[in-house]
């Protein structure tokens, strides 16, 4: 009886000490450790695989530990498979109005290329009838993906993740026409639009914004 009280407040620390250590890990290999969506994944499910293994291990060594430690284990692989499933393989197909794009109220524009995924589509920078600058996305599609972004990042880079990147916030739909609200002070034709998976660190697509002469189309 000593021996097992004397385990006790470890075994109650192992459920959450063992969520922690395979959420940082996934998140260090998927997001940190590669910028390729792929590596990222890969990494990903071997961090699984190994920590999974080390779980097992712990489980036959200590028999007060072996439900804590399984379980948690279980109950965090499972969720943290279940959102990347849910994030990468059903698509979010979004119909919002966009600004209509008047020649004399736009102010850049670019297409989207593709990067680690398939993306099409125009980005546009519409000045509104209030003066607020937005920036809108038509005939837009790219993959579904865990923690999509939309982001400024200067010049021509994609990088995403670099420091001075502008996010305008999570992509509405992976499909469809959408748009959203730019920050004052922020010159759209120094800038090219960038689809961000935050959560494994890659570029989806970009797309270089160029300005648009007044009156043009």
């Amino acid at each position: 009886m000593p021996s097992t009280q004397a385990r006790s407040p470890l075994a109650l620390l192992a459920a959450p000490l063992v969520a922690a250590t395979v959420v940082a890990g996934v998140w260090l290999a998927g997001g940190v450790v590669s910028d390729d969506f792929r590596a990222s994944m890969a990494l990903t499910a071997g961090w699984l695989a190994v920590s999974g293994t080390a779980c097992v291990l712990v489980a036959r060594r200590s028999r007060p530990l072996r439900v804590p430690v399984l379980a948690a284990f279980l109950l965090t692989a499972l969720a943290v498979g279940t959102y990347l499933a849910a994030t990468t393989l059903r698509d979010r197909v979004v119909h919002e109005r966009v600004l209509t794009v008047v020649p004399a109220d736009l102010q850049a524009r670019g297409r989207f290329r593709s990067h680690e995924h398939a993306t099409a589509g125009t980005a546009s920078v519409v000045r509104a009838p209030d003066g607020r600058r937005v920036l809108t996305l038509t005939s837009f599609s790219t993959s579904p993906g865990p923690d999509l972004r939309v982001r400024l990042v200067q010049g021509d880079s994609f990088d995403g993740g670099t420091d001075g990147a502008v996010d305008l916030g999570g992509l509405k739909g992976n499909r469809g026409d959408q748009q959203y609200t730019l920050p004052s002070g922020v010159d759209p034709t120094a800038h090219t639009v960038v689809i961000w998976c935050r959560a494994f660190s890659a570029a989806f697509g970009s797309a270089m914004l160029n300005a648009v002469t007044r009156g043009a189309g």
